[in-house]
């Protein structure tokens, strides 16, 4: 498999520090010659399963861990549960096999910053390592669609406590932060949410950084999940629902 071509980074941006982890050793060998290859990604370390994987977080410090979800030992939930508690948490993107299954949910409501599959071509794996780095979730609005309606599954009784706890933390964000958190809802990148709402695309970041900050979230994919527990996508005229 020969790895992707890319540009190189601006020589100010250091490369990426990645951990693989993965209970395949094949599957880490192919991982690693695909995203060795580019230079804007630095493979610092190699992991069996999610055990190995904190020892390794903590001595080689990555920025981005790529988690295979089914290991022994310890999961790559498990795992990823446990390291976005850290203070100095790596970005997780986890490498599956399913385009929405529950484990993947229970994964981005852990903080994972989104989920790539195994057949995924080699290019769109290292756009998707340095778009994590950068803070930017990995989750297209059709994945995303699947995932919330996976978590809109477990009955009546269960959708209407997480409606009713998901609203009651949506009742701590002003008027406008609860606008930009719908408009983070329905999938809308900074700029096209500065022009639905007539902010700047730096305000409306604030916004964001605001909103993850008051309801303890980790990225952009939780904020959606909640505005959707609270019912805030069900209405069809695009603009922001408000609570209250």
């Amino acid at each position: 498999m020969n790895a992707p071509a890319s540009p190189t980074p601006p020589a100010s941006s250091a490369p990426v520090r990645l951990l693989i982890v993965d209970d395949d050793p094949l599957v880490r060998a192919g991982l690693t010659l695909m995203l060795g290859g580019d230079r804007g990604i630095d493979i610092v370390g190699e992991g069996a399963d999610g055990e190995e994987a904190e020892e390794l977080v903590e001595r080689l410090r990555p920025d981005v861990v790529l988690m295979d979800i089914r290991m022994p030992v310890m999961d790559g939930l498990t795992a990823t549960e446990r390291l976005r508690r850290r203070p100095d948490a790596p970005e997780v993107v986890v490498l599956t096999t399913f385009h929405a299954d529950e484990q993947v949910l229970r994964a981005i409501r852990a903080g994972a910053a989104g989920f790539v599959l195994k057949d995924t071509p080699p290019a769109r794996i290292v756009d998707s390592v340095r778009r994590v780095a950068a803070g930017d979730p990995v989750l297209s609005p059709a994945v995303t669609r699947q995932l919330m309606a996976r978590a809109a599954g477990g009955g009546r009784d269960g959708r209407a406590g997480r409606a009713h706890r998901a609203r009651r933390r949506f009742g701590q964000l002003a008027e406008r932060e609860q606008e930009v958190a719908v408009a983070v809802g329905r999938g809308g990148s900074n700029a096209e949410i500065a022009a639905s709402l007539y902010l700047s695309v730096a305000t409306v970041k604030t916004h964001v950084s605001r909103i993850l900050a008051k309801l303890e979230l980790n990225n952009r994919v939780q904020i959606a999940l909640l505005v959707h527990d609270a019912g805030l996508l069900d209405t069809d005229d695009g603009g922001g629902s408000r609570l209250g």
